[in-house]
């Protein structure tokens, strides 16, 4: 949700009427305001469970390579496949229940893109495999889902695993998914964990005729794929910068333990995040970089090198987040040191302020039978004027030493 400063809004009034209305303007902060304290209520959600970073990887042991075992979530009750073939001149997409279904198309299309959501099924990983000659320990990898990103060249085929990242749009979380990709000569075959993914732009070109995407081959199908997994970490980031933003403001304010935990969950998100992009970097140049077979250097290489450009300015801005994020959490220490420091230096004030009126009182206070002064009828009074006198000596000078 959008939010705006007070100065953001004054200047907004000003923009449109000429001079700030009074009456509209404090409206419009109370909107501002209003639209501040739902967006807090995200940032401040209670403390959720921390994600995590291996996966049931204990069942694999004692297994031997290249035996196709899902781990991970299933996230979805049945494999989808949906098949889209193109060329210059015409395209077809249409769902089908079983890979081999394609085998008909494998070699006829100019471009052949079959996209599987879901991976609980191991037969289906398994069928594809048979149909394109995948090797097990890919079908291995695709399966288990705790893949970091990475890169293989087969020569006939490449093997990317890439890290996708979504906001969830009921709790803002970042959510975190496997795709893996393998991009032959005349096909590309993407595998995710679940339906609905960001590549809806993608399909709408491949459907409308006379675009560059028609006009070209697999090789740059997945770059059309791989760039759009890449802008839309900008889009994760850009919804991060209003939580850092906000967090920044209330830090001064607020500093209550809502804040310290909101801190600490984005700094684990960021930690997240840089583990996820950080090996995007080597793959993208690699791909721009070396000669592999099923890559046009000359068409495709400057797309990637776009890519290539983009994914480092991702990787910076997180480095830059992380250490935002990590300068609040010291930010929020002090202030709460400092609060606490406030606090004792005025309870020591106020503790040795008494101490010489108590010292008075008990004086006076023994059980003594000759006391000077027990007699004097204004004995009383003349005490609670010195007590007075006392109190204000000390103040005048805990003030000049500038202890508060």
């Amino acid at each position: 949700m959008k939010t705006y400063t007070l100065d953001e809004v004054q200047d907004k009034l000003i923009g449109q009427h000429g001079t700030p209305d009074r009456d509209r303007f404090e409206y419009n902060v109370m909107t501002a305001k209003k639209s501040r304290r739902h967006y807090a209520k995200a940032v401040h959600a209670a403390p959720k469970p921390m994600k995590k970073v291996m996966r049931n990887l204990s069942r694999t042991i004692g297994q031997p390579a290249g035996t196709l075992l899902h781990i991970g979530e299933q996230k979805t009750a049945n494999c989808v496949i949906t098949v889209f073939g193109y060329d210059e001149e015409r395209e077809f997409h249409l769902p089908v229940k079983s890979v081999a279904e394609c085998e008909e198309w494998k070699d006829q299309q100019r471009v052949l893109w079959i996209n599987i959501d879901g991976l609980h099924d191991v037969s289906v990983i398994e069928e594809t495999g048979k149909l394109f000659g995948i090797h097990p320990l890919i079908l291995e990898d695709i399966l288990h889902t705790d893949q970091r990103s990475k890169l293989e060249d087969f020569e006939s085929y490449l093997f990317l695993v890439l890290r996708t990242l979504e906001l969830d749009g009921t709790t803002g979380d970042v959510v975190e998914e496997q795709l893996s990709m393998v991009i032959g000569k005349n096909y590309v075959l993407t595998f995710q964990e679940k339906p609905g993914d960001m590549f809806d732009a993608v399909r709408e070109r491949i459907k409308s005729p006379g675009t560059g995407i028609r006009k070209r081959g697999a090789d740059y199908l997945a770059y059309v794929l791989i760039d759009a997994i890449v802008d839309n970490y900008f889009t994760v980031l850009e919804e991060l910068e209003g939580r850092i933003e906000l967090l920044d403001q209330e830090l001064f304010t607020t500093s209550g333990r809502e804040t310290f935990e909101a801190i600490y969950a984005l700094k684990k998100e960021l930690i997240l995040l840089r583990k996820s992009v950080r090996p995007m970097r080597e793959i993208i140049n690699s791909i721009s970089r070396d000669h592999y077979k099923v890559i046009d250097d000359e068409a495709t290489w400057p797309f990637f090198r776009d890519v290539y450009d983009n994914v480092i300015l991702i990787n910076e801005t997180i480095e830059t987040y992380r250490d935002i994020v990590l300068g609040m959490y010291d930010t929020w220490l002090a202030i709460v040191n400092n609060r606490m420091n406030e606090i004792m230096k005025v309870l020591t004030t106020i503790a040795t302020i008494f101490m010489p009126l108590s010292f008075l009182a008990g004086l006076y206070g023994m059980n003594f039978r000759y006391i000077p002064g027990l007699q004097w009828e204004l004995g009383f009074f003349a005490l609670l004027v010195f007590m007075g006198f006392t109190v204000a000596a000390m103040m005048v000078y805990f003030r000049t030493r500038r202890w508060f």
